[in-house]
């Protein structure tokens, strides 16, 4: 079994974001791998040691992003995952969902060429965008069936079956390989690296491939191809001042002047 796991830089949620010409800046320092692509990969792990063929089974991670981004990929190596692939080209600077999905899917179609792939693996959404549409854009653009927000994934041979909750309704899908699945944030506990994979992950190396590479057209990736676009971006207003009253008696009082000046009851 061969699957790929789809992972993205993102920065960090507790930094102070921002943008610069219309894209978020992404500071290495203030960056990690998006927190939800960890259960991404702990799924994809799970299937592949269940696998009938483990030892011969592997996971593929694959970021589209810059060299800053490799950290993402050691924190998969140390989780466990075999090869990484950052798909890197100036190019692709500034794509949106569209542009980010056919580089990805251009990538799962290059890995094919070498070995079939059974499964791609997404995490639900990615904490600076929250869009949540990449996995469908890309079971489209592969032509595959598409297994999404997962609580639970079992394999059966070359059939996959989830089971998705949606408010008072638990739904059963299931879907044959190749397919993409994405998998929520209660579909498992992420595993702790250990000693030996983390010294492992500090020099495993890094594969980059660019436009050229998976045979991308400049005019529909990146800022070129761009069906979307940042019209305007503004700092966080400050916080209003603190209002601290010290009760003698009348902090009741106090409290319910503050509701009301401010429209609040």
């Amino acid at each position: 079994m061969r699957i790929v796991v789809l992972l993205k830089y993102v920065p960090d949620i507790s930094s102070d974001r921002r943008f610069a010409e219309g894209r978020i800046v992404r500071d290495p320092a203030e960056g990690s791998l998006n927190e939800l692509d960890e259960n991404a990969v702990e799924a994809a792990l799970r299937l592949v040691e269940a696998a009938p063929d483990a030892e011969t089974s592997h996971v593929v991670a694959v970021t589209v992003a810059p060299e800053t981004a490799d950290i993402v990929l050691r924190k998969a190596f140390q989780m466990g995952v075999h090869r990484g692939i950052r798909v890197s080209d100036d190019a692709l600077a500034g794509s949106d969902y569209f542009g980010t999905t056919a580089a990805l899917a251009a990538a799962v179609r290059r890995l094919g060429e070498e070995e079939p792939v059974d499964l791609v693996v997404t995490g639900m959404a990615a904490l600076d965008g929250l869009g949540s549409v990449v996995p469908a854009l890309l079971a489209d653009e592969l032509g595959w069936p598409q297994l999404t927000l997962a609580t639970s994934v079992a394999l059966d041979g070359s059939t996959l079956t989830i089971t998705r909750e949606s408010d008072d309704v638990v739904e059963t899908l299931s879907a044959p390989l190749p397919a993409v699945l994405s998998v929520s944030d209660a579909a498992n506990s992420p595993r702790y690296p250990n000693f030996k994979l983390i010294m492992a992950a500090r020099t495993k190396p890094v594969e980059t491939w660019d436009a050229a590479d998976l045979e991308l057209d400049p005019a529909d990736v990146g800022a070129a191809g761009a069906r979307t676009a940042t019209v305007e971006a503004a700092a966080r207003p400050p916080r209003p001042e603190t209002e601290l009253v010290v009760d003698k008696g009348e902090g009741g009082t106090a409290l319910a002047d503050f509701l009301i000046r401010n429209d609040l009851v």
